[in-house]
């Protein structure tokens, strides 16, 4: 099984940012995938990260973009060999630089989601609740939530987008900034994913 992690935005990608500067996005998510990716490769897992460059690399337009490369590894290994994970922070609307009070963790799949993409996001939620985080549900039996985003809507094989607790919110960003959040954050992913392979 190819375990695809995507990080996220880039370096120059406008706000994504605690309103104090302390945490930016795409730093990092980085580095949690970086850190994932080590835990998964010394317990023997194939994993990749799909964005290696610091830069902003678009979902899917250009020449280049993250779906043409998550796809680019399906065709290769074959979609039902791969799974993708996206990871990121979330942020309160208006987005405006202020802090606000929402806070937790929450993973989405996109609207044509296979029963695989739902499985892998149902594992992803059990691991947070079971690292002690405040999972953000659409209602109290579904684990996850239904959006329309690119990188889970047009990736061949099973795709999640997880939202690692609010940057804009001070608890949660202290939280995701000590060992312990940097630990949890790293655990959940590591334990969700090698509960869906399966070995």
């Amino acid at each position: 099984m190819k375990i695809i992690i995507d990080n996220g935005h880039g370096e120059e990608t406008p706000g994504k940012r605690s309103p104090d500067g302390r945490l930016r996005e795409y730093k990092y998510a980085r580095e949690i995938a970086i850190d994932l990716l080590a835990h998964l490769a010394a317990a023997g897992y194939d994993a990749q990260l799909l964005v290696p460059e610091q830069r902003d690399v678009p979902l899917n337009s250009g020449t280049d973009s993250r779906v043409k490369r998550a796809n680019a590894i399906c065709k290769r290994v074959g979609a039902s060999n791969c799974l993708l994970v996206s990871i990121h922070c979330n942020a309160a609307p208006p987005n405006n630089g202020q802090w606000h009070t929402a806070r937790g963790w929450s993973v989405f799949v996109a609207q044509n989601a296979s029963a695989n993409s739902k499985r892998l996001a149902e594992a992803l939620a059990d691991a947070a609740t079971a690292q002690g985080l405040k999972v953000r549900k659409p209602t109290p039996a579904q684990k996850y939530w239904v959006q329309s985003l690119a990188i889970c809507r047009e990736t061949d094989c099973p795709a999640v987008l997880t939202e690692n607790l609010f940057q804009d919110n001070r608890d949660d960003v202290d939280y995701l900034l000590s060992d312990e959040g940097r630990k949890a954050i790293v655990a959940l992913h590591f334990d969700a994913i090698t509960k869906y392979v399966g070995r």
